[in-house]
């Protein structure tokens, strides 16, 4: 017992490692893109080719690793072969591509992605299999989400829930937590810095601001339902009406560089973390949140790559910020509601996002932004952003 706890202590901090360079890496050439792409617009104008570009790569040199986060969950659940270790520079250079030239996308897929496939490597050194592997990957993924988000309690538990809804598999426990927070650690070391999201009022903790909360839970749902709807309904689309990836990615480029050009604003395009911080200090428009499912919807279901969390994020803080013109609570903390629920209902993990919101606001608006994550859960039914994630206790919803 002892021997194997100093065991996946060891494996732990090893993935962590890695997760955390990797991810560092990862974030400072996301900033450099996103940077570059802001300071010359017309680089929008190439998000066909670019799209052009990626399709390309993957399906020359990924068809295997293509599913990407489904992949992994796959892996998890019907352990059959290691994952390629060509998955990390695919979805890195995929990523960095979709961002540079303006498609809509996030960045959790892309870390996990990267630290699940590295992680898997070990399997090889260990000699691992069945339960073991698995527990392997889980370890890969608390550990990418981690470093990503700078929220090493939400990413272990993360990695722990998102398998199976309603089930947490307690037997990869010590390293969920051992590797997401070591990951975040070396993130840190390396001179990364993640964004600050301030709630700067938060609600009497009395029967009718609870209340409220529901309510705004159960709309958080529905748009989480709405959100990974348009999302497979999407993808469905491309594949049924497009048969080539390379012109399927071409096509959506073009129809993100059409809708920017009628919105007549960057706004929705890349991470749009600028957005969420404003939607934490003043009004913004009440149609942002549908605006950026469709971006995202369309960028992602053309074929670009990225991940879909930091778009939830957007859309649940944009979303919350609306609700606070028709719900008496504070603005900021609808946001930070929004911030949490949308995701928890788009994928399935209520706990992982109710510790998030902990981490990123602190403390005082727990209460709510639990309530928030729970009732946006029980709203927005079982389908949500990850195709393989599999039923443990239903929601009724």
């Amino acid at each position: 017992m002892f021997k194997s706890v100093l065991q996946w202590l060891g494996i732990s901090l090893i993935i962590g490692a890695l997760a955390g360079t990797t991810s560092a890496g990862f974030l400072a050439s996301l900033d450099f893109v996103t940077r570059t792409r802001q300071e010359y617009p017309w680089l929008l104008l190439l998000l066909p080719v670019a799209g052009i570009s990626v399709a390309w790569m993957y399906h020359r040199h990924g068809k295997t690793v293509a599913a990407g986060t489904d992949l992994i969950l796959d892996e998890i659940h019907s352990p059959k072969q290691v994952v390629p270790l060509r998955m990390t520079p695919l979805v890195l250079l995929g990523t960095l591509i979709t961002h540079l030239f303006g498609g809509s996308a996030g960045r959790e897929g892309t870390a996990v992605q990267m630290s699940a496939s590295l992680s898997d490597q070990l399997t090889h050194l260990f000699e691992f299999e069945g339960q073991q592997r698995k527990i392997l990957l889980m370890t890969g993924i608390s550990a990418g989400f981690s470093s990503v988000f700078g929220t090493p309690l939400a990413g272990a538990i993360f990695g722990l829930e998102v398998l199976r809804v309603g089930r947490l598999r307690y037997a990869a426990l010590l390293p969920c937590f051992a590797s997401a927070i070591f990951a975040d650690r070396v993130t840190s070391m390396w001179g990364i810095h993640h964004t600050i999201y301030k709630i700067s009022e938060v609600a009497p903790l009395n029967m009718a601001p609870l209340g409220y909360a529901v309510f705004a839970g159960i709309a958080f749902g529905l748009c989480a339902r709405l959100f990974s709807y348009s999302l497979h309904h999407m993808i469905r689309l491309f594949k049924n009406a497009i048969n080539n990836p390379m012109v399927r990615a071409f096509v959506g480029g073009v129809i993100v560089i059409v809708l920017a050009a009628l919105m007549q604003s960057d706004r929705y395009l890349g991470l749009g973390v600028h957005v969420i911080v404003e939607a934490f200090q003043q009004h913004v428009p009440a149609y942002d949140f549908v605006l950026k499912i469709l971006f995202t919807a369309v960028t992602l279901g053309a074929g670009f790559k990225g991940g879909e969390v930091t778009p939830l994020f957007f859309v649940g803080a944009t979303l919350g910020n609306a609700l606070s013109w028709i719900l008496p609570l504070p603005m900021s903390l609808l946001s930070g509601m929004g911030f949490v629920g949308v995701f928890a209902g788009a994928a399935n993990t209520p706990l992982a996002c109710t510790v998030m919101a902990m981490e990123l606001f602190g403390t005082q608006g727990a209460v709510f932004c639990a309530v928030a994550c729970i009732v946006s859960y029980l709203c927005s039914g079982h389908k949500g952003i990850y195709h393989s994630q599999r039923i443990g206790v239903k929601t009724h919803a």
